[in-house]
């Protein structure tokens, strides 16, 4: 059983991004899902972006990391896109971290500090998704998963940004079947095994640092998850 803090992304705390803490959550860890939006929601992701822009994005990590008080410091830190930022931010930050899973964005680590030692890192994406490849996110992730010790950059063939939300027009049940595997696999073994630096793609090319094929990553039956866990937060 993990601990898991998640943050939603700019289009708020939506059914999908609920789904996915569910099954985190009935395959054994405990997932605590704040709402950084005060409740609001929207069905445009530039309005959901309009919305933190007026906010203050300053003010939006600053609710994650109020979120984490009285949480365990020994938790993994996951967030989809806009809730990247206060997910990796605390990663980087915030001791005791066993992982970060950075869902469709990624910022340079520089923003915070440096990587810690230690700390494994997923980053999931789309590979013609032109919010990650266009904004610098994907050179971020590329330079982490090329440099970090256990840093893996996923990237699944397609265009949409927020692929893995069920709730959304841009939900690819493919995709998204595939990026729970990983990391449910990835929650299984945070603290327990290692990786190497790695950049895996699913039909299409790697476009630099190491590709592997998936038998190589998959952890051993040891590093599994066991079940028996909890969501919070609605």
């Amino acid at each position: 059983m993990t601990d898991v803090l998640l943050f939603h992304h700019a289009q708020g705390r939506t059914d999908g991004a609920r789904d996915f803490a569910g099954r985190l959550g009935a395959a054994g860890h405990h997932v605590t899902v704040p709402d950084l939006y005060d409740g609001a929601t929207f069905d445009a992701l530039g309005d959901g972006v309009g919305y933190a822009q007026q906010v203050g994005f300053d003010t939006i990590v600053e609710r994650g990391r109020l979120a984490a008080e009285g949480l365990p410091d020994e938790i993994v830190y996951a967030g989809f896109s806009l809730g990247v930022m206060p997910a990796q931010m605390l990663a980087q930050t915030r001791p005791g971290a066993k992982g970060a899973l950075l869902f469709h964005s990624c910022v340079p680590a520089a923003e915070f500090g440096q990587w810690p030692p230690g700390v494994p890192v997923q980053i999931h994406a789309m590979d013609a998704d032109e919010f990650f490849v266009a904004e610098g996110d994907l050179d971020a992730a590329r330079d982490l998963a090329g440099t970090v010790e256990g840093a893996e950059l996923f990237l699944y063939p397609g265009d949409q940004h927020l692929f893995a939300d069920s709730s959304l027009p841009g939900y690819d049940e493919s995709a998204a079947t595939l990026l729970m595997q990983r990391v449910l696999s990835f929650l299984g073994t945070s603290g327990n095994c290692s990786s190497s630096p790695a950049e895996f793609v699913v039909g299409g090319e790697a476009g630099g640092h190491v590709r592997s094929p998936l038998w190589s990553w998959l952890p051993p039956a040891a590093c599994r998850h066991q079940l028996g866990g909890s969501v919070r937060g609605w």
